[in-house]
C-alpha cells in the first residue's frame, strides 16, 4: 500500500487545485509594489502601503524593481522639457535686413 502523506499539490474543497504562493494574492503584492515603484514612489511609503513595520525588509524585498538611477534621471529630465513649449522649434530666427532695424519710418 502506497503511503499517504502530505499532497504535493494541494486542492480546494471541490478537488481545483489552490495556487501557489507565487500565483495567488502574493503575486499581485509584488505586481503593485513594482507599479508604484516604477512611478517612483518611495520606499519608506511603500512599505507603509504593504503593511510592513520595517522599510528596510521592503527595501531587501523589492529593490530589484527599483528602476536605474539613470532612467530615473531620463525620465525626470523629460518631464521637464515636456512642460517647457520650444520658442524656437524649427531653429533661430533670421537676422533682421537693415532696413527693417532701424526706427519706423516717419510720414
Amino acid at each position: 500500500m502506497a503511503k499517504r502523506g502530505k499532497s504535493r499539490c494541494p486542492t480546494t474543497s471541490r478537488g481545483v487545485p489552490e495556487p501557489k504562493r507565487a500565483e495567488g494574492f502574493h503575486a499581485v503584492r509584488h505586481f503593485y509594489a513594482s507599479v508604484l515603484l516604477d512611478a517612483g514612489e518611495s520606499i519608506k511609503a511603500l512599505a507603509e502601503y504593504l503593511g510592513h513595520a520595517d522599510p528596510g525588509f521592503t527595501l531587501r524585498t523589492y529593490t530589484h524593481f527599483m528602476p536605474a538611477s539613470s532612467e530615473r534621471t531620463r525620465r525626470a529630465v523629460d518631464s521637464v522639457f515636456q512642460l517647457v513649449e520650444p520658442t524656437h522649434a524649427e531653429g533661430p530666427e533670421p537676422a533682421l535686413d537693415d532696413e527693417d532695424s532701424g526706427p519706423p519710418p516717419t510720414a
